[in-house]
Order: C-alpha cells, then structure tokens, then sequence
C-alpha cells in the first residue's frame, strides 16, 4: 500500500471498514471514503493493475460480478431506496437504529469453527485465495448427505487425529503412524437453530466398522472390508482409511446420516488457543503429568499453545484416568474455547488470525472445498446460543478386558433416537413444546361426527387402510375416507383443519395418539360426500394406529453440560 493508502487507513477505525451487505448477507472491506480520492490498486491485486481512472473501486468477490453504480452516482453517497422520495431543503432523514455491538459481534462471529474452526473464514474476502491454498480436502465417498442445507437440521463429523504431522509435533511418540480417530465429536445442530447437541464417542468403545468404498490419493476406488468388534479410533488411519469410513462407522452406530467432516491435527489445538491470547481452564486438584508433560496447580489456569494440547491430552492425571475422564477436559476445554472466541472476534484482524490458524489445521470433505462453503456452515452453526449447546457422551460399560468400554444400548438407543429426531438436550423448546401441546385442550366433537380424508405421505406400506379401518371399527368415525398415496412424502404426520374444525381435530388426535406439533390450522378439503374434512397425512415418523406418534423425549438422566457453563475437573 502507498503513503496515500497507509494514511487513509490510519484515520479509519478497521471495525468500521467492514460493513453488511444486506443484499448478499455478507461483510465487506471497503476503504471508499465519503468523496471521491484517486483510486489505488486492491491489496490482492497490485501486480499488474491499473488504477481506476477516477474514484475506487473494490475487487469483487470470486464468482460475483462487480456492482454498477447508475449514470451521476457519486462513490460514498447514499442512494435513495425504491420509492422513496427526495428530501427537501433543509430536512434530515430519520436515524436508524444502530446495531448493538452484542449484534455486530454475533454477526461476525456466526462462523464459530464448525463451532470452533471454521469461525475465522467468515470474512476474509481479500484473503480468500490464501485461505483456499490452506484447506486440505479429502473426499467423502458418498457417506454423506451430500452437504448440509439451511432449511434442515446439521449433522457435521468433527475428528481430532493424533498424527504427528506439523511443526514441534515429533516428541509425541508414534511418529510415524497414520493417525487414528483420538478425539470424535457428532455435533447435530438443530433445523430452527435453537439448540446443538455435541455428542463424543470415545475412542475405545467397541464397534463394528462397515466395509468403506474408499478413494486413494491416485484417484482409485478402493473398497476397505470392515471389521467386527474394534475400538472405534481405528475407523480412521488404520489401514488406509479416510475420514469418510469414520462417518459410516458413526451412521451405522447411531444410525444418523452424517453432512460433513472436519479433521483438526494437534496444531489446531496450539494454534487456535494462541491465537485467542489462551484459554481459561480450570481443575479442582492440581495436575503434573508426565505422559502429556501438562504441570497445572488448583484453580483456573490460561492455556495455549503446547500446554493447551497438554491439557487436551492428558487422562492418567484425572478422575480414574480413563478415556471418559479426558473426554471430560476437552469438553470443557472447547466450551471455555467458545467463550473465549466470541469474546474476541470484535475486529477482523482477529478474524483474520483465526481464519489462518483454522484453516492451516484443517481437513475437510470435498463438499466443503472452498472458505464460502465453510462461511456458509458456520454461520448456520454460529446461530445457536452457546447456553443451548449441550456437550455429552455416547453411553457405555466396561468391557471384561478392562481397556475398553461397550455401548450401553439401553441408554444410548433413546440419545441417538433424541438427536435424530432433533429433539433439544436442554430446556431450549420447552415454550415452543407448550404452545403445541395446548392446540390439544379444549372441546372434543363426538367421534361419530369426524370427517377426515387419509393419505399416506411416507408411512409404513398400508398404513393409511390401517388408520380406516382402525378409526372406523374401533372408535365409531365412520365418516373417514382413504385417499391414497400423498406427494411429496414427509418426515412427520400432519392433521391440518379449518377453525371452525378444531374439535374434530382434538378428537382425531386423541385417539391417534398425535402430538400437539402435528396439529396445524389451515384450510379442509371435501370428503366423497362433497363436505369438508380434515385432512390426515401419514408420515414417516408413523407406525400404527393407536401407537403414539412424534419424537422420543430426550433422556433424562445423561451426564452433560452446557457450553455457557464454567466446570472445573475433578
């Protein structure tokens, strides 16, 4: 940048340079001044570029084209609105209403790293080649969606390798292994956004890896058979697997289909923490371990680089020095790592030091191959309130061999079942869940006097013939009909009715045993006999007549905390 530039720059506070663009939903660098100034090259763009020959103009992002300003508009002049009319001599516009600076943080730090590492490539336009050059991707072999969508709940696959690649790693031991799945995190982030639930599964439970299609660093295709009875850390590295076998390891297991993966080295850990000026930890007792080299004393402690690895690392110092008790330490570790960056990410130079260190440590699915795609996740992940993200663990037993730990299938089927069916861990909802439940109090019209059409839209094969002859035989609604297949299928069952209908509605729904949730005013269709009738559609989530339908409740008795929650380790 020229003396002009420099000195421009000086006079401008760097928080102000980056401003919304309502139009894209995105931040903006922009030095344009309030009049018009001889324009200088882009700071990505100096080689070879020819300045404009009047006023500045911005490089425009990769893949948009450059906005045109109309004939007479003068660079830094507010342009006037569709519709609205000039001002006249001698009046002002009404203020707007600034954002609070609790909004322009949270605008700015919606790309918390997929809670954590993909916070800092929200904004770096300019440095977005610089970012793209720093993404390892890794393809995901068809065992994912396909990528997440905004209009759905998230599923991302989030993996710390114990691979000793990069600087200051080597004196870790193992040098020279692939790596295996050492710190593994499902983190399913709710469809309205409310509420996140961070399930880890430790690396020594049991299970059963499936055979993983994989593709080489050549390009094959290359199927991995799988194995029976493993730890799980061996889903990853061992035998040439890729991430992509982890997350078919993870859907088999809890049986949720998995959107992305991310997988941070021990660099992520160091680099991240020094980047936030350290993270505040805290332990009930002190600690000096030997295996981790981590030497902390009582209380709270601030932590970066090699001792927050340490801290992550270390288990043999803590609790009964287990696996379960290190996943403990790095629960807390990432909600005080949360804390911290949203506590931070005031300017975009700390976005930018972050963007840096995410991205260096990171490798992701080839969905996920460019900083936008990850912008994009992290702005629907940085939606959530940190007092919503629940942190919890897969439910296990000791194995015999006193090394590694078997599922408690009693407990963990209801837990995987709850984040499947986007049920919230925490008391997110609990408003939501008492508005649907009151559509189901008031008057009930007498069963005899409901007309409702029945379709299935995803239910079991016969399930809508099922609902007839269950409704009409056993509860006396001889005025319902069964109209066959419904387009498009749906996940849930919906009973839609007019106002003046609601009765019937409670009544069908008392005896189908449906949510307050399927419960939706709107409008009624015309029965066989020309007269109106509530419409019943059957969706995947139903099974049988007279069997409750809707999502499992979530477990009541889980060992979990929230991320807004400081803990101290016992």
């Amino acid at each position: 940048m020229d003396a002009q530039g420099r000195r421009r720059a000086e006079d401008i506070d760097p928080a102000d340079q980056w401003v919304l663009n309502p139009q894209t939903g995105d931040y903006e660098l922009r030095l344009t001044p309030s009049a018009p100034e001889s324009g200088i090259p882009s700071p990505r763009r100096m080689t070879n570029a020819a300045p404009p020959a009047q006023g500045r103009t911005r490089q425009a992002p990769p893949g948009r084209r450059p906005q045109q300003r109309p004939p007479g508009d003068v660079p830094g002049q507010r342009r006037r609105r569709p519709g609205e009319e000039p001002l006249g001599p001698g009046r002002r516009r009404p203020k707007q209403r600034k954002k609070s600076r609790g909004k322009k943080i949270l605008l700015w730090t919606g790309g918390t790293l997929a809670f954590l590492l993909v916070g800092g490539a929200a904004t770096a336009y300019f440095y977005i080649e610089h970012l793209n050059d720093n993404l390892t991707t890794v393809s995901d072999d068809g065992a994912g969606t396909g990528g997440f969508s905004k209009d759905k709940a998230i599923n991302v696959l989030i993996v710390g390798t114990d691979k000793r690649t990069g600087k200051g790693n080597e004196g870790y031991g193992d040098a020279g292994s692939p790596g295996h799945a050492d710190t593994t995190i499902l983190l399913h982030v709710s469809k309205d956004r409310s509420n996140a639930t961070a399930l880890s599964l430790p690396r020594d439970m049991i299970v059963d890896i499936p055979d993983c299609p994989t593709t080489q660093e050549d390009g094959t295709q290359k199927n991995i058979p799988g194995e029976q009875g493993k730890r799980f850390n061996i889903s990853l590295g061992q035998s040439g697997r890729t991430p992509s076998c982890t997350m078919r390891t993870v859907t088999e297991l809890t049986g949720i289909k998995l959107d992305h993966f991310l997988v941070a080295d021990f660099n992520a850990v160091k680099t991240l923490s020094s980047a936030v000026g350290g993270v505040d930890v805290c332990l009930a007792k002190p600690i000096k371990d030997p295996d981790s080299h981590l030497d902390l004393p009582k209380g709270t402690s601030t932590v970066e680089g090699d001792d927050a690895l340490a801290f992550v690392r270390t288990r043999h110092a803590v609790g009964f020095g287990s696996d379960l008790d290190r996943i403990k330490l790095q629960q807390q570790f990432l909600s005080s790592l949360m804390r911290k960056m949203k506590s931070k990410m005031t300017s975009p130079t700390t976005m930018m030091d972050l963007a840096d260190s995410a991205t260096k440590a990171l490798t992701v699915d080839d969905k996920l191959s460019d900083v936008f795609k990850l912008r994009d996740l992290g702005m629907e992940l940085g939606k959530v309130d940190l007092k919503h993200i629940s942190f919890t663990t897969v439910p296990v037993v000791d194995n015999t061999d006193g090394a590694t730990v078997l599922v408690n299938e009693a407990k963990a089927n209801p837990l995987f079942a709850a984040i499947k069916n986007d049920v919230s861990l925490t008391a997110t909802a609990k408003k939501k869940k008492d508005a649907q439940a009151a559509r189901l109090k008031g008057p009930k019209s007498a069963a005899a006097d409901v007309r409702v059409n029945i379709y299935n839209g995803g239910a079991p094969q016969g399930a809508a013939s099922k609902t007839l002859t269950y409704v009409q035989n056993e509860h006396g609604m001889n005025k319902a009909s069964q109209l066959g297949n419904h387009e498009p299928k749906q996940a849930k069952t919906t009973l839609e009715y007019a106002p003046e209908q609601a009765d019937q509605a409670r009544k069908l729904a008392e005896v189908l045993k449906l949510p307050g949730s399927a419960l939706k005013e709107g409008e009624s269709q015309t029965n066989d006999q020309g007269l109106p009738a509530i419409v019943l559609i059957l969706g995947a989530d139903f099974s049988e007549p007279g069997t409750a339908v809707g999502a499992p409740a979530a477990p009541k008795d889980l060992d979990k905390t929230e991320a807004d929650k400081k803990t101290c380790a016992k």
